[in-house]
């Protein structure tokens, strides 16, 4: 069962088969891992439902993130084996300052304590990884993301993370339009919302990446 059955018709989904959509891109030869926003104030500090995760990080999704960071870890540990690279976007802590639109959509986000920027130690950052700290939702937007996997030579990312219908959708849509291949392992991404989950899923699916449970993403890993 894939994260939009029950929720894509499958009236629309034979529409976008009619269509042409939803071909598969395959893999490179060279892939590069992201790791979006896996901080504590997406995942909190231990398992726990929705609404008492978001008492302790109101930008918090529960315990969908933390089965997520499960099999990030099972991609990180492949790519650790392999000496590919890892690269980490990450929210920077916001100051009120800064203000903008975000503050005005999303006022509680301009008030989480320094700790929620902490990396999950469980997929944390190594030595020979990049960190890319970021303001706002594309990994990619006034980052040097780019100039990093020019120089890694990497022409396939597997993008995991949070959130799916955020940060994750609008990277992925970036590195698309740059002509990387995009593998994204989907339960190995987490968004507050189911729906958006699995709608956002199965429209990266159809038109701007390749999107499969992390087992099948590992085997197609070790075919390179």
């Amino acid at each position: 069962m894939r994260p939009w059955d029950g929720i894509i018709s499958e009236e629309e989904q034979r529409a976008y088969r009619a269509a042409g959509f939803g071909r598969p891109s395959g893999l490179g030869k060279r892939p590069a891992m992201l790791i979006i926003d896996v901080q504590y104030r997406t995942v909190g500090t231990k398992p726990m439902p929705f609404f008492e995760a978001i008492k302790e990080f109101p930008t918090s999704c529960g315990e969908v993130a933390w089965d997520a960071v499960g099999n990030i870890k099972l991609i990180i540990d492949e790519f650790r084996k392999r000496g590919w690279p890892v690269l980490y976007p990450h929210v920077a802590p916001k100051k009120k300052t800064e203000g903008g639109r975000l503050a005005e959509k999303v006022a509680g986000i301009m008030d989480i304590p320094l700790q929620g920027y902490d990396f999950v130690k469980e997929i944390a950052p190594v030595e020979g990884d990049v960190l890319l700290p970021k303001k706002h939702p594309s990994a990619f937007f006034a980052t040097a993301l780019t100039s990093h996997l020019i120089d890694l030579e990497a022409d396939t990312l597997i993008v995991t993370g949070c959130s799916t219908s955020g940060c994750v959708r609008s990277s992925v849509v970036d590195a698309f339009s740059l002509n990387f291949k995009v593998l994204v392992p989907e339960d190995a991404v987490y968004d507050r919302s189911k729906v958006s989950h699995g709608v956002n899923l199965f429209d990266m699916a159809e038109k701007y990446a390749d999107v499969a449970p992390t087992s099948e993403v590992l085997e197609r890993l070790r075919q390179i």
